[in-house]
């Protein structure tokens, strides 16, 4: 529980962790810009083509903002320690090591938990009240009918956060872990999307971006994403993305100097 604190204690004594917390916040409000336009473009569109338009699930469009934010956060909360030297201060405090890693996970995977949650579901609130039965009902199904799906997508933010501490850890660069992390949101996706098939249904399955829809049994249709894994095997995925990285992480904190 000290090593939890002084990890707490930490993490909110950073200016950019409010800065990184408060950009991922913001993503309520672009989803917000992005129903308001879209509810415009619905009402001036000519009355025959109103029921053939379709919108996408605007919380899983804006999503990638706070995954990629606190994927930073993760990563920054391990990799500064090696800028100022703290870690080593760190880590004669706590010779074992891996509580440090542990409480550090702790933390960000609860932030981000927390970020996820409210991203996900303020920007499905807003985009509900901003397009009421426009696009064919597409956010006039009940809410309960959403909620598996609305509370698997908010798992992916700590999810991220974890990961880019694990890679913080690994690589001990925060260019390099959040390029990588940058990567696994924006860029591998589209190459994925390119890859000649078999390869691209196949790859695009295990992509962070396509286990929320996999585990809920919704599929990825009409997307860059692939839908051949069970729900069983989608979540074993998500975990590994997060677990993975910690477990090398924190073999490799106890093997090498500070």
């Amino acid at each position: 529980m000290s090593v939890l604190a002084a990890e707490w204690l930490k993490v909110r004594s950073i200016r950019s962790t409010y800065l990184i917390i408060g950009l991922s916040l913001g993503a309520i409000l672009l989803g917000l810009a992005l129903a308001v336009m879209a509810a415009g473009m619905y009402d001036s569109a000519p009355p025959e083509k109103r029921p053939s338009a379709r919108i996408a699930d605007l919380e899983e469009v804006v999503v990638i903002v706070p995954q990629l934010c606190m994927g930073i956060l993760g990563t920054l909360t391990m990799t500064s320690e090696y800028v100022t030297g703290l870690i080593r201060t760190s880590l004669t405090v706590v010779p074992r090591r891996w509580p440090v890693l542990t409480a550090k996970a702790t933390i960000v995977g609860t932030l981000g938990l927390i970020v996820g949650t409210t991203t996900v579901f303020g920007t499905y609130a807003v985009s509900r009240w901003t397009l009421g039965d426009r696009f064919s009902g597409a956010y006039a199904t009940a809410f309960l009918d959403r909620l598996p799906l609305l509370a698997t997508t908010s798992l992916t933010v700590p999810v991220f956060a974890l990961l880019g501490l694990g890679l913080g850890a690994l690589l001990r660069s925060t260019a390099a872990a959040i390029a990588i992390t940058a990567g696994l949101v924006y860029v591998i996706p589209i190459i994925v999307g390119n890859v000649p098939e078999p390869w691209s249904e196949r790859l695009g399955s295990v992509m962070i971006g396509a286990l929320a829809r996999q585990i809920t049994g919704d599929g990825n249709a009409s997307s860059v994403y692939g839908s051949l894994l069970s729900p069983a095997a989608a979540a074993a995925v998500l975990i590994a993305y997060a677990a993975l990285p910690l477990l090398a992480a924190i073999w490799l904190l106890r093997r090498r100097d500070a």
